[in-house]
């Protein structure tokens, strides 16, 4: 048993000493500086600016159709054709057309532009967008608000267990001790050798607390670096200060700031109002809608070149008849190709206007419309349930809120004086035991009622920072 109680403690010692330099080369974390790293770091700001930026390109979006479009363009082109030739028809006469090539290019600046004047779907769709936009920043802040208590919870959890390992300190310092006290009876003879076997297993059980204490600190540890993403080696030594001024709260004033004053709540009015300026332009889309379009085009050039071939018709050799005579040439047709003069020219356009003005009517569009409308009720459906949830909740919150830290309050106060008692209980009968009025099981149960009245009385400590920061978090400051 000896050789265990040394391997544990071992183990105990070096976990301390790995801590000890880990922390020491690391400025002391706050909960102020968690909070600050979190807001930067945490996977859920950075999705929530990221659904910011969303928001944002839905509303440019939103703007192009309504918006007018310009565009410009410069556009070169050129064609060429060798030897056309064929016949041409004139009336009922079909004639042979002369071969030719040609070549022509052409340069054509142009500026154009379109605009949908009167399209009341784009402009509700408009008035969506830009809620939506509200919405997301909102729900940002919001987000921060849930981050921050969050980080604060885990940073309290972080302060508890560094607090509960003094406490698990302390126990196998006093059990030791105590064990150092009955050897000591126990070789003059006073007490038994199962006071001495007792004593034994009280110092293993906290030794092993010790232990289990300190596996709980690197775990929450472990937690609250994942919360505020970093690695843990450079989260550095924890404040373990938990220091309050208990407040009275007044539910009331508490409530008419909540609804005054927190992000998500906003939000929710927000979202519900862009979700029926998403419904009216889905509905309008059906009605028609005028679009205005126009076009400039500037210096306009078209330059060309033709060169044509003349045909011939020349006589062949006289055919010569069975009987010897010769007879008359005989005509064929062409055998010859005579090139004409090139030529060539251009043409120019200084300016070149055009507009248009339609009205435009998507009457069916392959329920297109139809399934862009379903979306929108479902969308003002999920709206207006958060928006109820959320208001009829809120009044419910405040008072679970204001109860918790009520609660957590008086658990300080009664573990403050269960610990006070706890202390001098254990005094006197460690008195009483040396005495010999008190068994060593007295003594055993004294410190462990000591250890759980200190260990209760951080909890409770640890849970008025959070209880506070809930408080905040309702209220509408939860950074």
């Amino acid at each position: 048993m000896r050789s265990a109680s040394r391997t544990i403690a071992s183990v105990a010692l070096a976990g301390i000493a790995w801590l000890s330099t880990d922390a020491a080369a690391q400025p002391v974390l706050t909960a102020d500086d968690a909070v600050k790293m979190a807001l930067q770091r945490n996977s859920q700001m950075i999705n929530a600016s990221a659904d910011v930026l969303s928001a944002r390109g839905g509303l440019y979006g939103a703007y192009a159709g309504v918006l007018p479009r310009v565009s410009a363009g410069l556009t070169r082109s050129g064609s060429r054709v060798d030897r056309a030739s064929g016949s041409s028809l004139f009336g009922s006469f079909v004639t042979p057309s002369v071969t030719t090539d040609r070549e022509s290019y052409s340069t054509s600046p142009q500026l154009s532009g379109s605009w949908q004047l009167l399209n009341l779907s784009s402009i509700a769709g408009l008035s969506s967008a830009r809620a939506g936009l509200k919405v997301s920043k909102l729900a940002r802040e919001a987000t921060r608000a849930e981050v921050a208590l969050a980080t604060r919870q885990q940073f309290y959890q972080v302060v508890q267990a560094a607090k509960l390992i003094g406490v698990a300190s302390q126990a196998l310092t006093l059990a030791r001790d105590s064990e150092r006290r009955v050897r000591v009876l126990f070789e003059v003879g006073s007490v038994s050798r199962s006071d001495v076997l007792q004593a034994q297993v009280q110092t293993a059980q906290s030794q092993l607390d010790s232990i289990g204490a300190r596996q709980a600190l690197l775990v929450q540890r472990d937690l609250l670096a994942m919360q505020i993403g970093i690695e843990e080696a450079r989260l550095g030594e924890v404040d373990t200060v938990l220091i309050f001024t208990p407040h009275e709260i007044d539910e009331a004033g508490l409530l008419g700031e909540a609804a005054a004053n927190r992000p998500d709540l906003k939000a929710a009015s927000l979202q519900l109002k862009a979700a029926r300026a998403g419904l009216m332009s889905a509905r309008l889309a059906r009605l028609p809608y005028v679009t205005v379009a126009g076009s400039a085009g500037f210096d306009l050039s078209t330059a060309f070149r033709q060169k044509s071939y003349g045909t011939t018709r020349v006589y062949g050799p006289p055919h010569v008849h069975p009987d010897g005579t010769d007879s008359l040439p005989v005509f064929q047709d062409l055998v010859a190709e005579i090139p004409t003069p090139e030529t060539s020219g251009n043409s120019k356009v200084h300016r070149q206007y055009g507009a248009s003005i339609s009205l435009n009517w998507d009457f069916f569009d392959g329920l297109a419309t139809d399934s862009r409308n379903a979306a929108a009720r479902a969308q003002l459906m999920r709206a207006q349930n958060a928006y109820d949830v959320l208001h009829r909740n809120l009044a419910g919150e405040v008072h679970e809120a204001a109860l918790t830290y009520q609660q957590v309050l008086a658990s300080e106060a009664v573990a403050e004086a269960a610990v006070a008692s706890a202390t001098e209980n254990m005094k006197l009968t460690q008195q009483k035991y040396n005495v010999g009025s008190a068994t060593i099981l007295d003594l055993i149960t004294a410190q462990v009622a000591l250890a759980r009245a200190q260990s209760q009385l951080v909890n409770a400590l640890a849970a008025i920072r959070v209880a506070e920061a809930r408080i905040d978090r309702v209220r509408g400051r939860g950074v």
